[in-house]
């Protein structure tokens, strides 16, 4: 038997009779014959609580320091688990990120992984320990600092474990039971996939679906893992994220669906910089001031110059906790640019259709735009790729655009098959 890898998230560890069910599922792994590698984040609402205190201390805590707050809701978590484990007679070893090997860049916040090098963990598994490691967290390779990944990190942490020990899957337990075609607490008769792309899963995390995080599937995709996302309330098949849906499926013939799901992002906000001289070299100026502060942009649009003034406005999207961030940036560059002033959005939402049959199905375009007509949404952006159509809408109006999208591509279940057994949604 191999290695298999486990994440479980804040809501599946949310108090101590969640923590003892989680033990429970590992060791029954475990009793299996597998070896056992667990990723934890920080019970339930932990990390959100830390986050308010720590507001509450200070208006603009150091980064350095917000890690080492951060970090200590999974050691918490890590070490009960391993607790969990042992009373139920079977040892566990609990590791911080820096223990078991994961080394990162050192952007405070929002670091990525560089290098795992787990001998520490696989010294603990040729023993015959069950392993739990701090998810989110690492250490930084030049600073030695302790650092963070970024929201829905464990995620990643779990992957990124799994590609190390090539391990022969990596589950990641939630509180859903898999991907679904539309956030099961906006669209109760969302559909389950049973499998999907990494393609199709990449757009639907970078579009807003917090099933899995980005560099999860980023990390996924390049070292083969295949990841099953499951729930750890129920012993129902979740979905399983592989290279290519159809061939995993034996006596698979007929053509994946064309529309995969709908996601939505609330958590951006709009940036338009007015009056930008149409000169060769301003836009590349405006995007290496938001690159210098580590600042990642989403949609971008520039409109058609002024003929009479030779002036454009450039408008783009990025996360919304980081929009003071490029605020600033972009005022101590507006002399040098010459451009006229800044306008900021926070009160918006993105809305975006994902299906790798975009491909080869016309008309997809013209269906989802008259969608959003009949529910009276308005479209603020345009962006697309090649599998996806993603729009900006007024925050109010996602909801409605979730839904009248996810009916017009025929998504709907003729019954209720979405449920959430956890999680407050902070």
């Amino acid at each position: 038997m191999g290695i298999v890898v486990q994440k479980y998230g804040g809501s599946s560890l949310a108090d101590a009779d969640a923590i003892k069910r989680v033990a429970r599922r590992i060791v029954d792994v475990k009793k299996s014959g597998h070896d056992v590698v667990v990723a934890v984040s920080a019970m339930g609402d932990t990390t959100d609580d830390l986050l308010d205190l720590a507001n509450g201390v200070s208006p603009l805590p150091p980064a350095r320091e917000m890690d080492m707050l951060l970090t200590a809701g999974e050691r918490i978590s890590m070490s009960l688990v391993a607790m969990a484990i042992s009373d139920l007679g079977f040892t566990a070893r609990s590791f911080t990120g820096s223990q078991a090997g994961v080394i990162t860049d050192s952007v405070h916040g929002k670091a990525k992984i560089i290098d795992v090098t787990p001998g520490r963990i696989t010294q603990a598994i040729g023993e015959g320990h069950i392993v739990i490691v701090a998810g989110f967290q690492g250490v930084s390779q030049d600073t030695k600092e302790i650092t963070t990944l970024g929201r829905g990190g464990t995620d990643t942490t779990a992957v990124a474990l799994a590609a190390a020990l090539e391990a022969d899957v990596c589950e990641i337990y939630t509180d859903v039971d898999g991907v679904f075609t539309a956030d099961p607490r906006i669209v109760p008769t969302a559909r389950k996939l049973d499998q999907v792309s990494y393609e199709e899963m990449l757009e639907l995390a970078a579009c807003g679906a917090k099933i899995l995080h980005l560099r999860c599937v980023e990390y996924g995709r390049r070292y083969g893992i295949p990841i099953h996302v499951r729930s750890s309330f129920s012993q129902l098949h979740g979905t399983w994220v592989v290279n290519d849906p159809a061939a995993a499926s034996e006596g698979e013939t007929m053509e994946q669906p064309i529309i995969a799901g709908v996601a939505h992002d609330r958590s951006e906000a709009k940036i338009t910089v007015v009056g930008v001289p149409d000169k060769v070299g301003e836009a590349a100026r405006i995007f290496e001031a938001l690159a210098d502060a580590q600042i990642n942009l989403d949609m971008i649009v520039q409109n058609v110059s002024a003929a009479a003034t030779s002036l454009t406005d450039i408008s783009f999207t990025l996360p919304r906790t980081d929009g003071q961030t490029a605020m600033t940036a972009l005022a101590r560059i507006q002399a040098e640019v010459g451009y006229d002033k800044l306008l900021y959005d926070d009160k918006i939402g993105k809305v975006s259709l994902i299906g790798a049959g975009m491909r080869s199905h016309p008309g997809i375009t013209s269906k989802f735009f008259g969608a959003l007509a009949s529910a009276g949404v308005n479209i603020g952006m345009i962006s697309t790729s090649e599998i996806r159509i993603s729009v900006v809408v007024d925050e109010n109006a996602v909801d409605d655009a979730v839904r009248a999208t996810h009916t017009a591509f025929d998504l709907d279940a003729d019954e209720v098959e979405a449920v959430v057994y956890g999680g407050t949604g902070r």
